[in-house]
């Protein structure tokens, strides 16, 4: 079954100036403020589409890596994944690197490179933002 979920901004002024809000509608866990200078410079408090979209990877890299490993018979104990949303203003977001720690009794670290290059392949996000490079740096602790 599908699944849809909503989010809305509510901006006010111009670019450089202004400043707006986004809430997360569908879970009703809150409302963020967002501004250029969140975005391009200093985060101060506020947040940016990219550390939204670094939230989305991160969490969705995890679930399709969990995935992935319990489905090889070797679910992993514990994963801890960052995702690094690089954005330049005038050029956009020009990249993405995932970074994983992870805890998987009974696996080496071949495959589980082998599974974390998977899940950085397929998880939905990173098919989302095929556009843009993604990079992996995965250690097994």
């Amino acid at each position: 079954m599908a699944t849809t979920r909503q989010a809305h901004t509510v901006w006010e002024g111009d670019l450089l100036k202004g400043s707006g809000v986004v809430t997360l509608d569908s879970s009703g866990i809150g409302s963020y403020d967002v501004s250029w200078p969140s975005r391009a410079e200093q985060a101060n408090g506020k947040t940016s589409p990219e550390e939204l979209i670094a939230a989305a990877h991160s969490s969705c890299y995890s679930m399709a890596l969990s995935h992935g490993l319990a489905g090889a018979g070797t679910p992993p104990t514990r994963l801890e994944t960052q995702a690094d949303v690089t954005f330049q203003p005038g050029e956009g977001i020009t990249g993405i690197h995932l970074s994983v720690r992870a805890e998987v009794p009974g696996l080496d670290a071949e495959a589980f490179a082998a599974a974390a290059e998977d899940a950085k392949k397929n998880c939905p996000v990173s098919q989302a933002l095929s556009g843009t490079t993604i990079t992996l740096s995965a250690e097994l602790v």
